[in-house]
């Protein structure tokens, strides 16, 4: 049965206080729409009739964006290249109002840019420009300057690593800021990929989806307690992490806090677009997480809001009015 340890009302408020800083992979998510009512003389595919470009915050900018909509600051550090993608995501963050003080620019890599190809409401295409090797070592000391020092003086109450596996989160990177997380007493979330599974060594919350856990244990945990437990029990043995919280799609969240397990089952929705759904289950449990929220209530508000975005199409936030109606909700019905 879902209980909170605080009013909700009361932790929606703590939300407004937290500052925390997002830390990874930044890019565009673009999406070019329009119809589709022939098939091209020259290929077998079909003729896109371009009807309109949008481009929109991607990645650890989505987290930020998360953040933003629950009421809290986000402070984002990411690596755009110097070119045009990278400007039109610099002028989309100040749009929004989060600063651009954390984001580097690089001459030597390009701007993250994931272009779908959508007629009417189905994609037919996606193209990703993207490099994905680790930062150099005098682009790793530049960004991690940059991000020490926000560290500094932005009065951060929270780190969020959001990995893509495009090379800003290198080894240097990863143990550099979460020695200096520590020892200034910052609880440290993470949104895993597979390259550096194992690298975040000691963090406070760790949110990998089953397909990760399975890749990274190379064994084919099933979606269920026993199962997920005996996983979450490998990964806390490796990585040392207090929270375990796996996302499990169409079944919801498991969380494992080494002293109880439990799967919360997601809401019954209609699915549009499960992009970016990650994104906000990592935001709103790292936000919980520095808010003090204990480990079931931020499973199940990360829960709550991870479903709500699978309703919309393409890659969205989360809603707070609407998570706040949920959570009264499921607590009513409980």
């Amino acid at each position: 049965m879902p209980k909170l340890s605080a009013n909700p009302d009361a932790i929606f408020r703590s939300f407004e206080a937290q500052r925390i800083m997002v830390v990874g992979d930044v890019m565009l998510d673009r999406y070019v729409t329009g119809r589709a009512n022939r098939i091209s003389p020259e290929a077998p595919v079909p003729v896109l009739d371009f009807e309109q470009e949008e481009n929109r915050l991607g990645g650890a900018a989505n987290v930020a964006l998360n953040l933003q909509a629950l009421g809290a600051t986000p402070v984002l550090c990411g690596l755009v290249g110097n070119d045009s993608a990278g400007q039109v995501f610099l002028e989309k963050l100040e749009a929004v109002g989060i600063s651009t003080q954390g984001i580097l620019g690089s001459a030597d890599r390009m701007t993250t840019v994931k272009t779908r190809i959508i007629a009417g409401k189905q994609q037919l295409l996606r193209l990703d420009q993207e490099n994905t090797h680790d930062l150099s070592e005098t682009e790793a000391a530049k960004f991690l300057a940059r991000t020490m020092g926000l560290l500094e003086s932005e009065s951060v109450t929270g780190l969020v690593f959001q990995d893509y596996n495009k090379g800003v989160l290198s080894q240097q990177v990863i143990q550099a800021l979460i020695l200096e997380a520590k020892k200034r007493g910052i609880p440290i979330s993470v949104d895993p990929k597979q390259r550096n599974f194992w690298s975040y060594q000691g963090v406070d919350l760790f949110k990998p989806n089953l397909k990760e856990v399975r890749d990274a244990l190379r064994t084919d945990v099933q979606p269920n307690n026993a199962a997920l437990q005996k996983a979450a029990q490998s990964i806390r043995e490796r990585n040392h992490c207090p929270i375990i919280l796996i996302t499990l799609s169409e079944h919801g969240v498991f969380l494992d806090d080494g002293e109880a397990s439990n799967i919360y089952p997601t809401k019954a929705r209609t699915v549009a677009d499960v992009c970016g759904a990650g994104d906000t289950v990592i935001s709103v449990a790292a936000l919980a997480l520095s808010a003090g929220l204990s480990a079931p209530d931020i499973a199940l508000l990360a829960n709550l809001a991870g479903g709500q975005v699978v309703e919309k199409n393409g890659v969205v936030s989360v809603q707070k009015e609407q998570l706040q109606r949920e959570l009264v909700q499921v607590l009513v019905e409980a």
